[in-house]
């Protein structure tokens, strides 16, 4: 039989059709469908299995996580197909309005552990967030620039930034961050610095309109770090940069509960991936710090051009 005839066969099932048209939306954990779907975990894992025994869907750990996602390339020679199923099962409004909360969840879990952090963030301990990793990040950039602080927290880079810099836009997206570091804006004096509430998927900011994006320690609390990467390629000018700073792939589960991360950190080949499907070229990458304390955080630099 064909594999053509029987990935249709696979999807000819009215739940593996809606599965498989909400993981070409994103990557999601099985708790995640099972309330987006409102289904028992027994018959979501069934139908997934079968998915991935077709080769539409592939999965990856994060942790205790399983994230599941679609193979693009399997699923191309039918996506009018599924075009079609989206416009016409009744079902997909509902899906699509349930994938909004579930990622919102993703996203407020990040915002409710950054609002009770305001202001403790010199005082309180943060993986990865280390002077010897900003210090690698600076050294790359010639002021003065237009800055985009992406997933700022209360500035505490920021500030350093708008020492030099033309201009610095902090993004948050938790309301008691932002209001914390405009007051410190204010009483340091720093004219050329503004904060803004939002999410760095979508950053409240112009198109073109900055030199340098930055993510410090932020693009693993995103939901969609491929979106988050892409929407820092639509600010920047051309020949503009983008810099990361995150954390090395670890196993340091615990991460999810203490510090509201979504990802355990990233690979090189995965943050290479991200910058290149954003259209980044002339990526670098490097492991610029490791913590001497268990579990011995390892912080990744990555570095691509517009």
């Amino acid at each position: 039989m064909s594999s053509i005839v029987k990935s249709l066969r696979a999807i000819s099932d009215p739940t593996r059709l809606r599965l498989l048209l909400l993981l070409l939306e994103e990557e999601l954990t099985v708790a995640e469908l099972q309330e987006i779907l409102a289904m028992s975990q027994s018959r979501i894992s069934a139908s997934l299995s079968l998915l991935k025994k077709e080769g539409l869907a592939s999965n990856r750990r994060v942790g205790k996580n399983i994230f599941y996602s679609v193979r693009p390339e399997a699923v191309s020679a039918f996506r009018s197909i599924l075009d079609a199923a989206r416009r016409e099962l009744p079902e997909t409004a509902d899906d699509g309005a349930g994938l909004e909360i579930a990622l919102r969840r993703r996203k407020d879990r990040a915002a409710e552990y950054f609002d009770k952090l305001a202001g403790k963030f010199g005082r309180t301990y943060i993986p990865g967030r280390s002077w010897q990793a900003l210090a690698h990040a600076l050294l790359r950039m010639l002021p003065p620039l237009v800055i985009a602080d992406l997933g700022a927290g209360e500035g505490t880079l920021s500030q350093l930034l708008a020492r030099t810099a033309r201009k610095v836009i902090a993004i948050d997206n938790s309301a008691k961050m932002v209001a914390f570091g405009e007051n410190l804006a204010r009483e340091r004096g720093f004219a050329n610095l503004e904060y803004r509430l939002g999410d760095i998927e979508d950053p409240p900011i112009a198109k073109e309109s900055v030199d340098l994006a930055l993510f410090s320690q932020a693009l693993h609390h995103a939901s969609s770090p491929q979106k988050a990467v892409k929407a820092a390629h639509r600010i920047l000018r051309a020949k503009g940069r983008s810099v990361i700073l995150d954390l090395v792939r670890h196993s340091h589960d615990q991460a999810r509960d203490l510090y509201a991360d979504v990802w355990l950190g990233f690979s090189q080949v995965e943050l290479q991936q991200l910058l290149r499907t954003a259209g980044f070229s002339g990526i670098e990458l490097s492991v610029v710090s490791r913590e001497a304390d268990a579990p011995n955080f390892r912080t990744l630099l990555a570095t691509g051009m517009k």
